[in-house]
């Protein structure tokens, strides 16, 4: 089977998402498309092709640019030569792949590319207010929509939408285990993704002074020239589980693999929301407060709120996160795809 994924290059979620699932995809042909892929070639297994993008924004040649989209496209600007590099790269790889499923992890331009050449598409979906006419288009051409969680994470969406959906179940790299952490030892994990963060130097220092019996533990690229006593910085880890399996509480952004990630281990999370399109990481944030399972905190208040009370009132609560993650939510989804394309391609 020929199965390709467009990776989206915002962070690095939409490539675990894609290595995870296409970990589990056997005996297929399997190709990745997408911008930065160069920086994450350790982790791409060598079974799996990558073609690098161009990016789509404006370089310093393109002086005649006219970022005017078209309506039913999101990003469609005039005159950037990436964009059409970009475009003539996709468009040559599905004419040269016949039998091909494609699934976009996300761009609505891309889906919508893959449509007009005739290529079966899924598309995946994420949180956020995804009620806009590109939205609406991109998921009524697409063959199928593939939510890398559970159906109680779903939120708000129209029928016809969750009809079309595989819910995977929630989707993480870590099996979920239970949380053997000792609370009393105060110890908090603070994780700092890539697609941008509040999470910075001066809010660390704060939360230092804040609460000064915490300790706190943070993964993820800072560097910080000052000593600070209850601050233990590990830079960028591939794998934070040791980190994490020592630390009662976590905070980190409301990001897709964040969540699934705490949710795996069971852990105690506060859950900072950062501005993203759509409203994506709110409407996370939002869902899963009202299951009491995190506290929501937007990025516009985190120099406002008590931290010490916030600490201590969640130390006092224990979540379940029982049955949001499923231990085969990425074999769930590579058989799903594997079905839709001998569906699709009318295959035994």
């Amino acid at each position: 089977m020929e199965i390709a994924f467009y990776v989206h290059h915002h962070g690095s979620g939409h490539l675990m998402r894609c290595l995870a699932i296409a970990s589990a995809l056997k005996n297929c042909h399997i190709t990745f498309l997408g911008s930065r892929l160069e920086q994450y070639r350790s982790l791409i297994p060598d079974n799996i092709k990558f073609i690098s993008l161009p990016m789509d924004t404006p370089g310093d040649q393109d002086l005649d640019v006219v970022d005017q989209s078209p309506a039913g496209l999101h990003y469609a600007p005039l005159n950037v030569n990436g964009q059409l590099q970009r475009v003539n790269t996709i468009t040559s790889f599905l004419a040269s792949n016949p039998n091909l499923l494609f699934i976009v992890d996300v761009s609505v331009e891309v889906a919508m590319l893959s449509k007009l050449c005739g290529v079966p598409t899924i598309v995946v979906r994420q949180h956020g207010l995804r009620d806009d006419l590109p939205h609406q288009i991109c998921y009524r051409n697409a063959i199928g929509l593939l939510a890398p969680f559970d159906e109680r994470m779903s939120g708000q969406v129209p029928e016809w939408i969750s009809n079309k959906t595989f819910y995977t179940g929630g989707l993480s790299r870590f099996a979920p285990s239970a949380d053997l952490s000792d609370a009393s030892k105060r110890n908090v994990a603070v994780l700092i993704g890539s697609g941008g963060t509040s999470i910075n130097n001066d809010f660390l220092e704060h939360l230092s002074v804040e609460c000064p019996q915490w300790i706190f533990h943070i993964v993820g690229n800072i560097h910080s020239s000052k000593n600070i006593n209850n601050l233990h910085l590990y830079g960028k880890l591939e794998d934070p589980r040791t980190v994490l399996a020592n630390c009662c509480l976590v905070i980190g952004n409301a990001g897709h693999n964040t969540v699934m990630e705490c949710a795996s281990l069971n852990k105690r999370f506060i859950a900072v929301s950062e501005e993203r399109p759509f409203k994506e990481q709110e409407e996370k944030a939002r869902i899963i407060e009202d299951l009491t399972l995190a506290v929501h905190i937007h990025a516009s208040e985190i120099f406002q709120v008590d931290w010490e009370e916030i600490l201590e009132n969640s130390l006092a609560s224990r979540p379940d996160w029982n049955g949001l993650i499923s231990s085969d939510a990425a074999e769930r989804a590579a058989a799903y795809l594997m079905h839709t394309h001998r569906t699709v391609f009318q295959r035994n």
